[in-house]
């Protein structure tokens, strides 16, 4: 718990000796539950680490003034990456676009020489491709790859099931039958 704490603000959690709240006690397992994957599809998204980060610690504020005021609970997940793709997409429109993902997060520090060339190979020609897609099938596919299902990534897009289902379809094929 004392990582979230060091991390949002200290108006919210402040340091005491006090036992946290039940609600800073969810929040806080949800966090470490949470922040790695939401902070992935944040930074998926084009924006600075710093950037990526604040948004990372907006959400959870957000999702802890949400628990206090006793609003529903079901799908925090969902919620969670909701706001900070809501978060992101703000935060993007007043900067100037990053080209394509983050290379930090698709490399694999266990390879050989042989193996890293082809996987920057292969890396590149699927990010040409993803960069390549409409941004909604981009999200789409960014949040399921981060393991939301299909629900989950209808609410946090705002999308009909029928609709996030075509669009990954769509988005998967073009990952399968673009040429090398």
């Amino acid at each position: 718990m004392s990582a979230i704490r060091s991390q949002l603000v200290p108006w919210v959690w402040p340091q005491t000796t006090e036992a946290p709240s039940p609600v800073a006690e969810e929040v806080s397992q949800l966090f470490e539950e949470f922040r790695s994957p939401v902070l992935r599809y944040i930074l998926s998204l084009g924006l600075p680490m710093q950037d990526a980060e604040d948004i990372l610690q907006e959400a959870f504020l957000s999702l802890f003034h949400h628990l206090s005021k006793d609003k529903p609970r079901d799908n925090l997940r969902g919620w969670v990456f909701r706001v900070g793709h809501n978060l992101a997409l703000k935060r993007r429109q007043s900067l100037k676009p990053a080209d394509g993902l983050p290379e930090s997060l698709l490399m694999d520090p266990g390879m050989n020489p042989e193996e890293e060339v082809a996987a920057r190979r292969e890396r590149e020609r699927m990010l040409k491709i993803v960069a390549a897609l409409p941004e909604r099938d981009r999200c789409c596919l960014l949040l399921r790859a981060e393991g939301l299902r299909y629900r989950e990534i209808a609410a946090t897009l705002n999308l009909s099931l029928g609709t996030v289902s075509a669009t990954l379809a769509r988005a998967l094929s073009r990952l399968q039958v673009e040429p090398r």
